[in-house]
């Protein structure tokens, strides 16, 4: 495997890719429709938390939300707080000036309203643990997050896979909440979700018309690297297992409706530009999607058997409370 194909991107790659940038920039503007988070908060629901001003203490009972629910929103909001970190990162990846500066600047502002409006939500709702929540934000943010993307292109399709991966877990969020406020805020969030990752796909696909090979290789080296940005959050692994489990986000999403999606719409398995190195990086590619049809199987067959579980157990939970 060569190491430059790795490690060096093309060439004037940032120049090379303005244009496409400026027109999807511009696209982007004509589609994206202005919104405000605080009319997708139920306020109404809201009253005071202990301390200064003497409201009731929070607990664990005082959620209607399903606990995956809760977890996945939770992973979600830690995701947004980290935001100044994620606009450093593509703001020195992608610069200030120009149609890519106006991007950098664009998606920032957008991205800060899906934390404020879920925050709010959280809290109106009391479906969160505050004091936890606040502690938890103070020491993500001050540790902060790097990308480990090699160079641009692999930031570029890293992004194009996040969006993607991103909307469809809100939608499914929002479908299991068994809320309408709830599912009508992350249907709206998806959207912005959506329209984010039309522009870093439109960016991979004209990558790869490009540099086919490097393309290839940084598609590659993502997909079998990938991580959500909120690994970093402390009790991650339990909170998305939970999350997995009521198939909001598991292995079986992740093969079937993020990773053939984004493969698909720019043909990366089936085109003929590619040379000898991305050649390899697609023969690894596949043996990787091999290598995970049999782990979403595996991972399936535990969430199958854990919901047959969980069944059994329903009826003798219904007689306990009635007998109460």
């Amino acid at each position: 495997m060569s190491t430059d194909a790795r490690t060096t991107p093309p060439r004037g790659w940032l120049h090379d890719l303005e244009p496409i940038v400026e027109t999807q920039l511009h696209a982007h503007l004509m589609r994206a429709q202005e919104w405000f988070p605080h009319q997708y908060v139920p306020w109404s629901r809201g009253r005071d938390f202990d301390g200064p001003l003497e409201g009731a203490a929070w607990d664990d009972t005082q959620s209607a939300l399903p606990p995956a629910v809760r977890a996945s929103l939770i992973v979600t909001l830690l995701t947004e707080d980290n935001l100044p970190s994620y606009h450093h990162e593509i703001a020195t990846l992608f610069g200030r000036d120009g149609a890519w500066g106006t991007w950098v600047h664009r998606w920032t502002a957008e991205e800060d309203r899906h934390g404020a409006a879920i925050r709010s939500y959280l809290h109106t709702t009391r479906a969160v643990d505050p004091i936890q929540l606040e502690r938890t934000r103070m020491s993500l943010i001050s540790t902060g997050f790097t990308a480990d993307q090699p160079h641009g292109l692999h930031s570029i399709a890293y992004v194009a896979l996040q969006e993607l991966a991103t909307r469809i877990s809100h939608r499914n969020t929002g479908r299991m909440s068994g809320d309408p406020v709830c599912d009508r805020l992350l249907a709206r969030i998806a959207t912005d979700e959506n329209l984010h990752m039309v522009i870093y796909r439109g960016l991979l696909g004209a990558s790869f018309d490009a540099w086919p090979d490097q393309t290839m290789r940084a598609l590659t080296d993502t997909v079998t690297t990938f991580r959500m940005p909120g690994h970093l959050i402390p009790g991650f692994n339990r909170m998305s297992l939970a999350i997995a489990y009521a198939d909001i986000y598991n292995l079986r999403i992740h093969r079937d409706d993020v990773l053939k999606s984004l493969l698909r719409s720019v043909d990366a398995l089936h085109r003929t530009d590619v040379g000898p190195e991305g050649e390899r990086a697609r023969e690894e590619l596949a043996a990787f999607l091999a290598v995970l049809d049999d782990q979403k199987a595996k991972q399936q067959e535990k969430i199958e058997m854990r919901r047959a579980q969980l069944s059994s157990t329903e009826p003798e939970h219904r007689s306990r409370r009635a007998s109460a």
